[in-house]
């Protein structure tokens, strides 16, 4: 048992509660609150001394495997690109992935609105709110975030994407090292309270978060009315554990497989504590920025979508425990989910009239963040999002 004097304060009352359960598992996910990413951690206070355009420019190189521009890096940040593929894990299988890119393409359209309904509410009711909120980084371009999780979604999910040339490789390295420069801000800021919350965006929170990514959006996908056979659905879980390897999630909290996904999620959520008012800001934000991410900016259009469906169909995901702890508003739709199905099918039966040869794949790129500029590598050079230089 950990002594309760290291545990960080909001954590005390759960974690006692998950021992009961699983003492291992209860242990591990709380000391995985008082670490971030180690090496990600170290390299940044080491390129932290060079400008902004020149950690930029060095970052693209990496990520390009630009070996003449690399030269002039610091070694610590060549040595990092070399170590983050060279070896890969003797678990990887890129065959194994095949099956749930497939099952993902086939099933995009209940997937997105079963992530951004359902895995991301679950997601911020834990403590990960708070450095959302402090950010200010989902307040000030909520859309465009949204829109940058769609688009990395899509490019793990994309044939080849998890290559170490595919933009589903870079893109997870790229959060990998926005969530280092994020957790090292906020480390800084007086306003982290670090005897209560633990470290900011915390090896416990990532592992969470990829365990959430992959069982809860397969989850609540099927529920929409996704259909993922077993092949598929192990192949969904192996694309999301490499992207979280890519991250940067500790292989002592990194699931192996569909059921140690369930078990990291069960024992997170004993773990953490009630879903704070950070958790409801955000997931609040999140719900009413889903309509302007698919590019209904009508009022009273974007009203009646999320009052009359995206809350019913997220509480009917959620559950109303949860929903209720995160203040969403009552809903007296009977079965929301069988109208979301209905709403589902007679789009579709449009879209087979038109001249959209793929609706659903079309939808899927206009919901997701694409610039003329390609990848960006900059980092936030500022913990308040208004403050920082554009990244």
């Amino acid at each position: 048992m950990i002594p309760l004097e290291r545990i960080p304060t909001d954590y005390r009352e759960g974690y006692e509660k998950a021992r009961v359960v699983d003492e291992a598992a209860a242990d591990k996910y709380v000391a995985h609150t008082l670490i971030g990413d180690p090496v990600m951690d170290a390299l940044l206070d080491e390129l932290a001394s060079l400008k902004p355009d020149q950690v930029h420019r060095f970052i693209s190189a990496g990520m390009q495997e630009d070996e003449a521009e690399l030269k002039e890096a610091p070694q610590a940040l060549r040595d990092f690109f070399y170590s983050v593929a060279h070896p890969e894990p003797d678990w990887v299988n890129y065959d194994e992935f095949r099956p749930g890119i497939r099952a993902f393409q086939r099933n995009a359209h209940h997937i997105l609105p079963a992530f951004v309904a359902g895995t991301l509410l679950v997601g911020f009711s834990t403590l990960i709110s708070k450095s959302f909120v402090q950010t200010g980084r989902i307040f000030d371009n909520g859309v465009r975030r949204l829109r940058q999780n769609n688009r990395h979604m899509l490019e793990i999910f994309f044939p080849g994407g998890l290559d170490r040339q595919g933009d589903g490789w870079k893109l997870s390295v790229r959060i990998r090292f926005i969530h280092g420069q994020v957790r090292r801000l906020l480390a800084e800021d007086e306003e982290w309270d670090k005897d209560a919350w633990g470290t900011p965006i915390s090896a416990a929170h990532l592992g969470f978060a990829i365990a959430n990514f992959a069982g809860s959006t397969i989850e609540y996908a099927s529920r929409l009315g996704g259909k993922f056979n077993p092949e598929e659905r192990a192949g969904f879980f192996a694309v999301w554990r490499y992207s979280g390897h890519l991250m940067g999630v500790p292989e002592s909290l990194l699931y192996t497989d569909e059921e140690s996904a369930a078990a990291v999620r069960r024992i997170a959520m004993m773990c953490e504590p009630p879903p704070a008012e950070e958790s409801i800001l955000m997931a609040n934000a999140l719900i009413n920025s889903a309509p302007l991410v698919g590019g209904v900016e009508d009022q009273r259009e974007r009203f009646a979508l999320v009052n009359g469906l995206i809350y019913p169909v997220s509480r009917a995901l959620v559950g109303d425990r949860l929903a209720y702890q995160l203040r969403f508003p009552q809903s007296y739709m009977p079965n929301p989910i069988f109208w979301y199905k209905v709403d589902h099918w007679v789009k579709n039966l449009r879209a087979k009239f038109s001249k959209n040869a793929d609706p659903s794949f079309a939808t899927l790129l206009m919901v997701s963040a694409y610039d003329d500029e390609g990848l960006s590598y900059r980092l936030p050079d500022h913990v308040h999002a208004e403050r920082s230089s554009h990244w």
